[in-house]
């Protein structure tokens, strides 16, 4: 038993003895439900304050294999990027995309980089490639899409 629950339970039980009767040792059951649900609230209250959660990475979802074809439609954030053959740094570059450009992203892939991971998307537009996904804002639909494309471009 935890020390706080020990402590509950020991003032729960001082207070039945020293509220629950009269002087007369007669019992006062109005005032001892009272004083029961006020300790089962602090009892409640003090138990789930308890412990630290440990935090865990929010990771994004990997591509399903029952999933469409298209996961969804990307915007290039950034001024300009290269495509890759590989999801990877060093892989060969297919071509650059500019800021507000519109592509298809088909796949999504966690690839683990020295002690970090990285998520790469799988895109196609005038070429198929891969792009890190944190130059990529990722919509639904084409329509969110080609907004937010638009107002990129300006």
């Amino acid at each position: 038993m935890t020390k706080i629950l020990k402590t509950v339970i020991f003032l729960t039980n001082m207070r039945i003895v020293a509220i629950g009767f009269s002087r007369q040792g007669s019992l006062r059951p109005g005032r001892t439900v009272f004083y029961w649900a006020l300790w089962v609230m602090v009892y409640a209250a003090l138990v789930s304050c308890g412990g630290k959660k440990e935090e865990t990475p929010i990771v994004p979802p990997l591509t399903s294999p029952l999933s469409r074809t298209v996961i969804g439609f990307g915007v290039i954030n950034v001024s300009y990027t290269y495509v890759t053959a590989e999801p990877e740094d060093g892989g060969a570059s297919l071509a650059y995309l500019r800021r507000g450009s519109l592509v298809r992203i088909i796949e999504r892939r966690l690839v683990k980089n020295g002690g970090s991971a990285e998520s790469w998307v799988l895109a196609e537009g005038s070429g198929r490639g891969w792009l890190r996904e944190e130059l990529v804002d990722i919509y639904d639909n084409e329509g969110k899409a080609k907004t937010a494309s638009e107002s990129m471009s300006r």
